[in-house]
């Protein structure tokens, strides 16, 4: 009974049992315990169970709370060309977190607008600095979940159970990267989503400090 209760919570999107210690960070209906900051058009929208990045929308939108070494997991949908980010340690800020904080990224690789963009600029990368593995993507229009754990100076990041990035900060040694990217060396911030006007979907985002 235990394994078919399961699989139609997951089957609905909601999440399965085994997550002790997981908090949502969305309530399915209301942007409490979240900053805006940048809003372009409607920001993010609460719908349905749903937060929904807009096509022409978007901005940084974190979390109130601050959290160090975390496991945060939630499922996103693409559209052909969404783009968007995952927002890691950042600080509160409407400024390029990419750089100032640390920016996971969130898009579509196969579409056509993005074909020539460098390898840490696909889905998962650590922008500007390490690149994901590709290829666990589901196609456009399905349902994505995704696992990301920050301890410490390791960042990993687990695509629909394939781990596609296993990255130690601390193994930067560029001068150069490491003054470009002052947020590598944050140990706490805020998580939240980094809108690039393209139309991304969330749901059952969760986190668990560690």
């Amino acid at each position: 009974m235990l394994r078919i209760a399961s699989v139609l919570l997951l089957a609905i999107g909601i999440p399965a049992f085994g997550e002790e210690g997981f908090e949502p960070l969305f309530d399915g209906s209301t942007l409490d315990g979240w900053v805006l900051l940048g809003q372009h058009g409607d920001g993010y929208v609460p719908k349905d169970g749903k937060l929904i990045c807009p096509r022409g929308s978007g901005g940084n939108l974190l979390s109130s709370a601050e959290y160090a070494d975390f496991v945060l997991r939630f499922e996103f949908k693409l559209e052909s060309g969404s783009n968007n980010g995952l927002c890691i340690r950042c600080p509160i800020a409407w400024r390029n977190l990419a750089y100032d904080g640390n920016e996971l990224q969130i898009i579509d690789n196969s579409a056509e607008r993005y074909k020539d963009i460098k390898p840490w600029q696909k889905h998962g990368s650590l922008y500007h600095v390490a690149p994901a593995k590709t290829g666990a993507l589901r196609p456009v229009g399905e349902w994505n979940s995704q696992e990301v754990t920050v301890h410490g100076s390791r960042v990993r990041v687990v695509l629909n159970g394939t781990e596609i990035l296993n990255f130690d900060t601390a193994t930067v040694k560029d001068r150069g990267l490491l003054a470009r990217h002052p947020g590598l060396q944050r140990k706490s911030g805020h998580v939240g989503f980094l809108g690039h006007n393209e139309p991304v979907e969330f749901r059952n985002i969760r986190i668990k400090r560690l």
